[in-house]
């Protein structure tokens, strides 16, 4: 009799736990594949601090081929599902099609960023969801301080140093923690010009910090965020978002190179496919995690809205904590229906409390309803996830050890881009290179490049169009300046043509009015030494310059794409034309009922922002 197959669909909290409580519970008596486009598991809770520099990136992965050796592990990501066949399409990481058969299936796919429609956040605001944008957030920080250090002008300074957080909720309010931490360490060892410090800024439109959590808990990271220097402003979010900075639901603009998006998630868009019933994005299961009219079809994690059976008409929320027990349920009750384990049993839960790390030795927890702040909470946060990690607990332990002793290594490796992290990504634990495979075209059409490596380096000093700033559109071709026909570029306004040499460049077209002189040579040359080919060269075969890849970098925006034609009621429309945007005000004054935009100069700074803190 041939073994039963199992395929697991996501290596997450949910889908990670699935395959190890299987892989123990049938003992080699059935076929477990699981499918995932990257090769670990992700440790989301500590990826603030990879963000902060107080945990190598490797330290929050753990492999799932050494800690499932019974898993067969498939690369890729899933595109179609035909429940009648009971077959699985997906796309591997080099772009080959490949299908899976099963007899059980295991929706685990868990959640990208929560998008809402608000001109400009989808091409000028970025996620915190996935590796890849933990790494460029790093990278983008420390460069922005090191350019800040450099400039010569005072409001270019300002607005490279403010840092917008938007989503005050557990991963916005760790993210704010650790940057203010992060970046005032940084402004300790070379200081910026005239005094200036760098400013946080955490918004959201709720009345209060972690709403989820209880209100003495809410206060104690209210009060560390605002010793450390972070401005708190609550009942306000971004009304408009721009290159050169957001506009606050108050009216207040202000200039910033970093939009932070951490608003929430959304399940992944897979499961809409599926024509199933669906409870806000989210496939609908009953207590035993299975999909009702489909005996094969399972979900777990942030993709299935689980009955909560501890209060009676609601669903479980969308957190780790949650997924990660639904995957143990969900694994017992596969192996029960297919006679390899015991009854069926139903998910119940019982709440363990929660935990924030808010850097240093500063936390805020209430495991098992006690509540705890400062040290004492800083311990149990940190046992915590040490006892939650499947594997590096000896590392993670050692880094910590590590930055408590030595100040951090705040340098920029370059190696993620900010349009390889779209905000409105279907895969964001996948960071979207040159020539790369695309991803379920269908869903992820809407994914934008972000803004193009030139918005990360733009000195801010004139803001007439066209003066030396790549547009956030403008993503660049393989690395290589290389000749082709002319590009029109579609989106809001009027098109523009230009060249693939110049949008690989990212610079506007020559003589173009109001062109500067400066040019962005691609990244290969300056890695090597060498000054930029001119348009006229021929790219040798096989190199970046050529015809893009269709949806790729450079190429022709798929449709519903930011730089192509909006999909209706998707964020990053036609913004405003001529938004009008309140003048700086003098130096040293704030403006009317808030602090001056820009980092502010801080005689006094805060004694729980020290080292010894961090």
């Amino acid at each position: 009799m041939s073994r039963p197959r199992i395929l697991i669909v996501g290596a997450g909290f949910a889908g990670y736990r699935t395959a190890r409580t299987l892989s123990r519970l049938t003992r080699g008596r059935a076929h477990i594949t699981l499918l995932n486009p990257t090769d670990y598991f992700l440790y989301l809770p500590l990826l603030p601090q990879v963000a902060a520099g107080v945990l190598e990136p490797r330290r929050v992965t753990v492999s799932l081929s050494d800690s499932l050796p019974d898993v067969r592990l498939v690369l890729g990501e899933a595109d179609r599902i035909d429940l009648d066949d009971r077959t699985l399409h997906y796309t591997g990481p080099e772009g080959e099609d490949g299908t899976l058969a099963y007899d059980r299936l295991v929706l685990a796919a868990g959640s990208v960023n929560k998008l809402l429609p608000i001109p400009g956040v989808a091409e000028h605001a970025h996620g915190f969801r996935g590796l890849p944008e933990a790494l460029y957030l790093r990278d983008h920080v420390t460069r922005q301080v090191e350019l800040a250090a450099s400039s010569d002008d005072p409001g270019t300074c300002a607005a490279r140093c403010t840092f917008v957080v938007v989503g005050a909720g557990y991963t916005g309010t760790e993210v704010a923690a650790h940057g203010q931490m992060f970046t005032d360490a940084q402004v300790r060892k070379h200081p910026l010009r005239r005094g200036m410090w760098p400013r946080w800024m955490l918004l959201d439109v709720a009345p209060r910090v972690l709403p989820e959590m209880d209100e003495k808990l809410s206060a104690t990271a209210d009060r560390v965020l605002r010793q450390r220097g972070v401005d708190v402003r609550m009942g306000t979010s971004v009304k408009e978002a721009t290159h050169d900075g957001v506009l606050l639901t108050d009216g207040e603009f202000v200039e910033t190179r970093t939009l932070v998006w951490c608003v929430g998630v959304r399940p992944d868009p897979l499961v809409e496919s599926l024509g199933l019933p669906m409870e806000k994005g989210r496939l609908l299961v009953d207590p035993h995690l299975r999909v009702p009219g489909r005996p094969e079809l399972f979900a777990c994690g942030d993709v299935a809205a689980v009955p909560d059976l501890e209060n009676p008409g609601s669903y479980t929320p969308m957190t780790a904590q949650h997924a990660w027990r639904h995957g143990k349920v969900a694994a017992e009750n596969v192996a029960a229906s297919l006679g390899l384990g015991g009854a069926r049993t139903p998910y119940r839960h019982r709440d363990l409390g929660f935990v924030v790390d808010l850097g240093g030795a500063k936390a805020a927890a209430n495991p098992l309803g006690v509540t705890l702040s400062g040290v004492p909470a800083g311990a149990v946060t940190r046992g915590y996830h040490l006892a939650a990690m499947p594997g590096n607990r000896v590392r993670v332990a050692a880094d910590w050890l590590l930055d408590a002793v030595l100040p951090r290594q705040a340098v920029q490796l370059g190696l993620v881009r900010s349009w390889s992290v779209p905000l409105d990504t279907s895969s964001p634990e996948v960071a979207r290179v040159p020539g790369g495979p695309g991803r379920r075209q269908d869903a992820s059409a809407r994914s934008g490049p972000g803004a193009a490596l030139a918005a990360d380096t733009d000195d801010g000093g004139d803001r007439g169009a066209g003066q030396g700033r790549a547009r956030p559109h403008d993503e660049p071709a393989k690395g290589q300046p290389g000749s082709g026909p002319t590009q029109v570029r579609p989106g809001p306004g009027a098109a523009e043509p230009r060249s693939e040499w110049e949008t690989a460049k990212g610079r506007p077209t020559s003589g173009r009015p109001g062109s500067g002189p400066a040019e962005l040579r691609s990244e290969a040359e300056t890695a090597k030494g060498r000054p930029a080919a001119g348009p006229g060269g021929e790219p040798a075969g096989n190199q970046a310059g050529g015809e893009p890849a269709r949806n790729q970098p450079g190429g022709e925006p798929a449709r519903n794409q930011p730089g192509g034609e909006p999909a209706k009621n998707q964020p990053g429309g036609e913004p405003a034309k001529n938004q009008p945007a309140p003048g700086p005000a003098p130096p040293g004054q704030p403006s009317p009922g808030h602090p001056a935009p820009g980092p502010v100069k801080r005689t006094d700074v805060p004694e729980d922002s020290a080292k010894g803190d961090s």
